[in-house]
């Protein structure tokens, strides 16, 4: 496809995710307009300062709000739809909220491009809507299985975006990233949780349950991968994975940014951390072939050099970070 001109929409641009995909479709020379969420500073995330803010036009509204939404989608031929809530911990705490953002937001950008008829809606879900894995890799088929009130949000989702499929021919696709991560991540993720507490001097590095196994992408490979299914036309009505095909515990992965830091931590489960047992989602391992046949996307990043380039972004960035705090 040919993305010279034409006019994107990423919601949940201000965000991780969200921020690289906006700066990348500029990269590829289409019209970006970027969606955050309305607050009176009129901040815009990580877009605050981009290199190309003022290539990207920025609207400020609320995913919740079907109006906002669909003033952001008017005059779009593509959507990203990025805009979530997507912390596990909090979504034990508040599920009605996820309820609202996850399920009610994307019914919004579902509405929206219905009257809208935009031509190409990519809605966002996630590798936790199919709980530990019943077969490795986890190819598109695989059950879904709801272990946290976040993944039953996205399950439900998904699944309104594909009735709007059926039920309207709305051209929609479903990415499906597993475990993404890099610079401009939250100290929620694992990564750089490990990275600010050992830059701060801690020899005891405090996390949840060391077992579980996740399959992670470095997120300039996850938002080419994005691109790619944007893309790619016969992708419509299907869900396709972005992920590595590899896995690693979340124990050695800590071990590993320690020795890449240089540094011998001692790594404890911390059960304040820890997910409740039923919610656990022990192992997660990306089958890729679906894009990696359909589009020739291959990831430029190895584990390795992924954790290096976020390791020296987190070490320019460490004021952003309160890694004496566990993130919900």
């Amino acid at each position: 496809m040919d993305w010279y001109g034409k006019k994107v929409l990423v919601t949940g641009a201000g965000g991780f995710i969200g921020s690289h995909l906006t700066e990348k479709c500029v990269e590829c020379g289409a019209k970006v307009r970027g969606l955050v969420r309305y607050n009176s500073k009129n901040n815009f995330g990580w877009l605050e300062e981009s290199k190309y803010r003022k290539e990207i036009e920025l609207v400020v509204g609320d995913i919740r709000d079907l109006d906002s939404v669909t003033l952001a989608l008017k005059g779009v031929d593509i959507v990203f739809h990025l805009a979530a809530l997507i912390g596990i911990p909090y979504s034990y705490m508040s599920p009605l909220a996820y309820i609202r953002t996850n399920v009610e937001g994307t019914y919004n950008v579902l509405q929206a491009a219905k009257l809208l008829e935009t031509e190409n809606i990519v809605i966002t879900s996630t590798s936790e809507v199919y709980g530990t894995a019943q077969y490795v890799p986890i190819d598109e088929q695989h059950p879904l299985n709801a272990q946290s009130p976040y993944s039953a949000t996205k399950i439900a989702a998904d699944q309104l975006a594909l009735s709007f499929l059926h039920a309207y021919d709305l051209p929609v696709k479903i990415v499906r990233p597993f475990n993404t991560y890099g610079p401009r991540q939250s100290n929620r993720a694992i990564i750089p949780s490990v990275i600010t507490q050992i830059l701060d001097g801690a020899t005891e590095i405090r996390l949840g349950n060391l077992y579980p196994t996740r399959d992670l992408t470095f997120v300039q490979d996850a938002v080419n991968g994005f691109i790619e299914v944007a893309a790619c036309g016969e992708f419509f009505g299907q869900v396709v994975h972005v992920g590595m095909n590899q896995e690693i515990s979340i124990g050695d992965l800590a071990g590993q940014i320690g020795q890449l830091l240089q540094k011998q931590v001692d790594i404890v489960a911390d059960n304040q951390r820890k997910r409740p047992e039923g919610s656990e989602v022990a192992r997660l391992v990306c089958n890729n072939s679906k894009l990696v046949n359909a589009t020739g996307w291959k990831p430029q990043f190895s584990l390795e050099t992924g954790l290096q380039e976020t390791i020296s972004w987190v070490e320019e960035h460490r004021a952003l970070y309160k890694a004496d705090i566990y993130n919900i």
